[in-house]
């Protein structure tokens, strides 16, 4: 069955432009720019703990919420419209997605974590949730391939459910939030 050049156009754009967005965002924070190199008055940064833990609960909130919103909209939507099932029309694509926005969660996810570290409850509800977090890693490229995408997507609802009680349990109400065709490609 020929697929239409229009429809493999649209899919390798797509792709290029979640697989630049998971690149970009998976940069490593622990170099330092040269413009932070130039003085302390290049980089602002709070200067008391309590804003310090202000900050810290704004940014878990604002990373999980996107990474919550990607596992939702591509791929806990569409393995319950059975896209994933075999023979089903949009697979293929539908499984790329998954994938790619399966690598965008988990590095919001490893973010938020880190960014959980700032505030001393919210370290205390996400710490015991690091090791799901990290079992998250492969299963990416097991989306993409299409490869058990039951327990997949049951794996990262499960980390994000678990994500958003920490978070309540904490006072930071985690709610989805999609991310933009620019905050993927952009990070």
């Amino acid at each position: 069955m020929p697929v239409p050049i229009r429809r493999l156009i649209v899919a390798l754009t797509l792709s290029c432009v979640l697989i630049g967005g998971a690149t970009a965002c998976g940069g490593d924070d622990s170099g330092q720019d040269t413009a932070a190199a130039t003085g302390p008055a290049a980089t602002p940064t709070p200067s008391t703990s309590a804003q310090k833990q202000k900050f810290a609960k704004t940014r878990f909130v604002a990373n999980a919420g996107l990474a919550a919103g990607a596992t939702y909209q591509w791929i806990v939507k569409p393995w319950r419209a059975g896209t994933f099932k075999k023979g089903a029309e949009g697979r293929r694509l539908a499984l790329v997605k998954a994938g790619l926005a399966g690598t965008f969660a988990y590095n919001r996810l490893k973010a938020a974590s880190k960014n959980a570290e700032g505030d001393p409850a919210l370290s205390r509800a996400v710490a015991p949730l690091a090791a799901g977090i990290a079992a998250l890693k492969g299963l990416p490229a097991k989306l993409r391939n299409g490869d058990s995408t039951d327990s997949v997507v049951n794996s990262f609802d499960d980390v994000i459910n678990q994500v958003k009680a920490a978070g309540r349990s904490a006072g930071a109400e985690v709610e989805d939030k999609v991310p933009s065709a620019s905050q993927l490609s952009g990070g």
